[in-house]
C-alpha cells in the first residue's frame, strides 16, 4: 500500500548529524585498515538477547498532523477505529468585494484523494489508482458547521504556549472539547459513501443560449459534493462589507470551521481514508456571476464569472475512537513479552532494551559486549577495535497465527529516549519521496512476504542498525531504549516530528511518531520471550576480526 507522496524530511538535522559523524576521530574506514591488515582476518556473527515488550498508547496530540484520517477501519486482530475530523476554515480574501448583482451559481466542497495518474483509457478518460485507502465498503459521511472556537494558544499557560488538542477530544489533562458545539448545522451528507477512482469532471459555464455546460477538464478523484446555495449566500455573500469578513480573526470567530464524521452501516466494516486537508486543492469554492465593467451594445453590464474560496487551514484536529476486541496492556519490561503488539493511531508500540540495560544504559551484558569488540583506556574511552562491526540487525518475525494479511509494509525503529531517528536513518541514502513505501529501505527493511507477493503472508522485518551499534562501541554513545511502531510514511520522521501523549511523567512512552499516528494498521510480532527460538527477536551482528 502506497502512502502519501508529498512527504517531509528534515534535511538540516540529518545533514548536521552526518557532518558530526564524519568528523569523528576514528571513522569507519580507518578502523577497517587498522584491524584487517591485509587479508589476515576472519568473519563471524553473534546473536545477542534483547528485551522487547509492548507499550499501550494514551491519547495523543492530533493537531499539527501533516495529513488526517477520516473513516472506519476494522483490523482483523485489534478491532475497529473510527476517525473524525475538525478543521478551521480560512478565507482566501480579506474584506472581499463580490460586485454588483451577484448571483450564486453553485457551492462545491472538494477534498482530493491521494492518487496516481495511470494514463488514459480507450475513451480518452484519465485512469487513476487511489492511494492511502484502507478498506472498500460504504459508510455515511457527514459535514457539519463547527461552532466551537479552536484557539491557537493555551490559556492555562497564560497564552504563551500553543494549544494542544488530543485524539480523545481533550485539550489538556482536565479540559475537553465541547462536542455539542462542534456538531452544528448539517452542511452536507453522503449516504452509502465510498471512495471512487473516477476522475472529477469539471464543466465550464453554461451556454448563454442553450444553458448547457461542456466538459472543460478532468481533475484527480476527490470527495466532491454540492452544498446548499442559500446557506452560503447568507453565510458569505450577504456579509460583504460586514465585520465578519473584514479580517481573518473575525472570520475564524464567525465561521469556526467544519466537523467531518462518519457513520457505520449494518454489516459493512467501512473504509479509512488518509487526506491532505492542507492542500490548496482542498477547499470550498463559491461560483458566482456578477456585473462586469464592460457593457454590451445596449449599455448593459456584461455578466462575468468569479469565484471565492475557503481553505482548510489553521487548526485541524483528528479524533480517534477505538472499539478493540481486547484491552491493550503494557508488557513485561523485566523479562520481555512472548508477543509484541503494534497498532497505529492510539494503539500500541514496543520498547526494545538492548543488553538488558538499566535506566542509564549500562549493564554487565553491555560491558561484556563492548569488551569483546573494542579496547578502552582507564577512563573508558575508545582505543582500538578488536572486531569491526560489518552489519547489525534486529529481525522481527510476524505471528501469522494472529494476523490475517493486513500487516503494515513498514515499521519504524527509533531512539525512544530522545524521540528521534537513529543515525542509520539519516545515513540511509534510499529516500524515496515519490513512493514512500520504498523509502529508507536499507535501514528499515520492508516486510518480507511469502513468494514476494504484494498480498502474500508477512514473514519478517529486518531492521539494520549498524551505525547505531558502532556509535555505542566507538563513540561511547548512550545505550538508549529503542521504540518500535507501525509507520504510514517513514519520510515524515525527524527529531521534531513526534507528538505528545497524555500520560504519567514517569512513562517512558511520552511522545509518538507522526507516521504511526496516521496509520490505522496493526500487526503482531514474536517477542524475545517466545518458546519458538527460530522466531524470537534477537540482535544479529556480523563482524570482522584479525586471525592472529
Amino acid at each position: 500500500m502506497n502512502n502519501m507522496n508529498n512527504a517531509l524530511k528534515n534535511i538540516l538535522i540529518g545533514s548536521s548529524i552526518i557532518i558530526s559523524f564524519i568528523s569523528c576521530e576514528k571513522d569507519f574506514s580507518s578502523l577497517g585498515t587498522e584491524i584487517i591488515g591485509g587479508t589476515n582476518f576472519d568473519t563471524g556473527s553473534e546473536l545477542y538477547d534483547v528485551i522487547a515488550y509492548s507499550k499501550k498508547v494514551g491519547p495523543v496530540r492530533s493537531n499539527g498532523l501533516p495529513v488526517n484520517l477520516i473513516g472506519i477501519y476494522n483490523d482483523p486482530v485489534y478491532g475497529s477505529t473510527t476517525a473524525s475530523f475538525i478543521t478551521q476554515v480560512s478565507s482566501s480574501t480579506i474584506n472581499p468585494v463580490f460586485g454588483d448583482s451577484v448571483v450564486l451559481d453553485s457551492v462545491v466542497l472538494t477534498i482530493p484523494y491521494f492518487s496516481t495518474n495511470e494514463g488514459n483509457d480507450d475513451s480518452g478518460n484519465i485512469m487513476y489508482e487511489l492511494d492511502s485507502i484502507f478498506g472498500d465498503s460504504p459508510m455515511n459521511l457527514y459535514g457539519f458547521r463547527n461552532n466551537y472556537f479552536l484557539r491557537d494558544f493555551d490559556p492555562e499557560s497564560g497564552f504563551e504556549e500553543t494549544q494542544n488538542y488530543y485524539s480523545n477530544g481533550a485539550t489538556s489533562e482536565t479540559g475537553m472539547l465541547n462536542m455539542a458545539e462542534i456538531e452544528g448545522d448539517t452542511i452536507f451528507k453522503q449516504i452509502m459513501f465510498l471512495p471512487s477512482n473516477d476522475p472529477t469532471i469539471i464543466f465550464g459555464a453554461p451556454d448563454e443560449e442553450t444553458g448547457e455546460r461542456e466538459e472543460s477538464r478532468q481533475d484527480p478523484p476527490a470527495i466532491r459534493t454540492l452544498l446548499d446555495k442559500d446557506y452560503w449566500q447568507e453565510l458569505i455573500i450577504d456579509k460583504e462589507g460586514e465585520p465578519e469578513l473584514s479580517n481573518q480573526a473575525n472570520f475564524e470567530d464567525y465561521f469556526r470551521g467544519m466537523y467531518f464524521k462518519v457513520e457505520s452501516l449494518a454489516g459493512e466494516p467501512g473504509t479509512m481514508i488518509l487526506l491532505d486537508f492542507s492542500s490548496s486543492s482542498s477547499n470550498i469554492t463559491l461560483y458566482y456571476t456578477r456585473d462586469g465593467f464592460s457593457t454590451d451594445e445596449n449599455g448593459d453590464p456584461i455578466r462575468e464569472q468569479s469565484t471565492f474560496e475557503l481553505g482548510f487551514n489553521g487548526n485541524r484536529v483528528n479524533l480517534l475512537e477505538n472499539n478493540f476486541n481486547f484491552p491493550l496492556e503494557d508488557g513485561d519490561d523485566i523479562n520481555g513479552d512472548e508477543k509484541i503488539y503494534l497498532k497505529g493511531g492510539v494503539g500500541s508500540t514496543a520498547v526494545i532494551n538492548l543488553f538488558n540495560a538499566d535506566e542509564t544504559g549500562q549493564s554487565a551484558e553491555f560491558t561484556a559486549f563492548k569488551e569483546s569488540f573494542v579496547e578502552t583506556n582507564s577512563d573508558g574511552e575508545f582505543v582500538r577495535s578488536k572486531r569491526l562491526v560489518n552489519e547489525a540487525n534486529l529481525i522481527f518475525y510476524v505471528d501469522q497465527t494472529m494476523v490475517d494479511g493486513e500487516e503494515p509494509d513498514r515499521i519504524y525503529l527509533y531512539d525512544l529516549t530522545n524521540n528521534a531517528p537513529l543515525i542509520d536513518y539519516f545515513l540511509d541514502p534510499s529516500t524515496n519521496n515519490f513512493n514512500p513505501v520504498d523509502t529508507k529501505i536499507l535501514h528499515l527493511g520492508a516486510l518480507e512476504r511469502v513468494d514476494d507477493e504484494p498480498d502474500g503472508e508477512g514473514i519478517k522485518y529486518r531492521l539494520k542498525m549498524t551505525e547505531h551499534i558502532n556509535n555505542l562501541l566507538i563513540r561511547d554513545s548512550t545505550n538508549v531504549k529503542l521504540g518500535l511502531s507501525v509507520s504510514g510514511n517513514l519520510n515524515l520522521e525527524n527529531e521534531s516530528n513526534q507528538l505528545d501523549i497524555i500520560t504519567e511523567e514517569t512513562n517512558i512512552l511520552n511522545r509518538l511518531p507522526v507516521s504511526s499516528i496516521i496509520s490505522p494498521r496493526g500487526t503482531v510480532l514474536f517477542g524475545n520471550n517466545t518458546m519458538d527460538d527460530d522466531k524470537k527477536v534477537q540482535l544479529e551482528i556480523f563482524y570482522t576480526e584479525p586471525n592472529n
